[in-house]
């Protein structure tokens, strides 16, 4: 699809059982990519309802200034839906959030929670723009390194046991979430503070060729699997392969893990949503 400046491709891919919570919305000259945050239970409303309604309200806050700083606009379209809702800290379903605008000679960025914004110049460096904090959280934590264990021995994802472990440490997950303390983390959910924590990147627009936006579903085949040794093999695998190849592909490879003893994860298969971008600024240097 094309935009003023760039054009967009997309790949999304639910990672099975039920309707992917991962979301890709648009808005003139803007992008926004949500990853529905999963719970244990299956508690209504869920994470993809709340990553639905959010970036509709993001693309319409934008749409209404599309000159507006990034975590302004994000912190008014929370704001919004708690009033509509009567959303409650602590009990709401979350999302995570990032969002890349262009504006003429500018690019900006917003990443709240891990959902990756990876830009690569018309030289070909990378500058990724992350929000790691949530990683940093439980790298390390007992609840984590048990959980890891229990899944290298090839226990699998199905038992009992499974569930419980995986409670455990989303326990200690929220027991941090949208918090002051040291070691807290943030995430859309009831609590419109959290949108003024979010990492913020600028760049012109003459100096990136493109731009990947994706859900954790799909940077875990660069980080975590290897599937990509470097975001600069997934980068051209969008160029010549186009995004809903890759997601393919990463889910395969789940599936030829569907213990998780070689990768171990939270699940099977995770959603995944990947946008990419690639600005009209690269093919004028090309072309010059």
């Amino acid at each position: 699809m094309l935009h003023a400046g760039f054009s967009l491709t997309t790949g999304e891919l639910s990672g099975g059982g039920r309707p992917s919570e991962d979301r890709i919305v648009q808005a003139p000259g803007a992008v926004i990519v949500l990853d529905g945050v999963s719970t244990v239970s299956d508690e209504e409303p869920r994470g993809g309802w709340y990553a639905e309604v959010l970036g509709n309200q993001v693309a319409s806050v934008l749409a209404a200034d599309p000159d507006a700083d990034l975590p302004l606009v994000l912190e008014q379209a929370i704001a919004a839906i708690v009033r509509e809702h009567g959303l409650v800290a602590g009990s709401s379903p979350a999302a995570t959030v990032s969002i890349v605008r262009h504006r003429g000679e500018t690019i900006d960025a917003l990443v709240l929670a891990d959902t990756p914004v990876i830009a690569r110049t018309i030289h070909g460096e990378f500058d990724p723009v992350r929000d790691d904090r949530l990683a940093q959280l439980v790298c390390g934590r007992p609840e984590y390194e048990e959980y890891r264990k229990w899944l290298q021995a090839g226990r699998g994802f199905k038992a009992q046991e499974h569930r419980v472990l995986l409670q455990k440490l989303r326990a200690y997950q929220l027991r941090h979430l949208n918090n002051h303390a040291p070691g807290g983390y943030w995430v859309a959910e009831a609590v419109p503070e959290a949108a003024r924590h979010a990492v913020v990147r600028s760049w012109p627009t003459a100096d990136i060729a493109d731009i990947l936006v994706m859900t954790d579903g799909v940077s875990a085949g660069v980080e975590e699997y290897g599937l990509y040794p470097a975001w600069e093999d997934l980068a051209q695998a969008c160029l010549t392969g186009r995004p809903e190849k890759v997601v393919r592909a990463i889910q395969d490879a789940e599936a030829d893990d569907p213990d998780g003893q070689r990768w171990p994860r939270y699940k099977v298969s995770d959603d995944k949503a990947l946008a990419y971008l690639r600005f009209a600024s690269v093919d004028r240097a090309v072309s010059a």
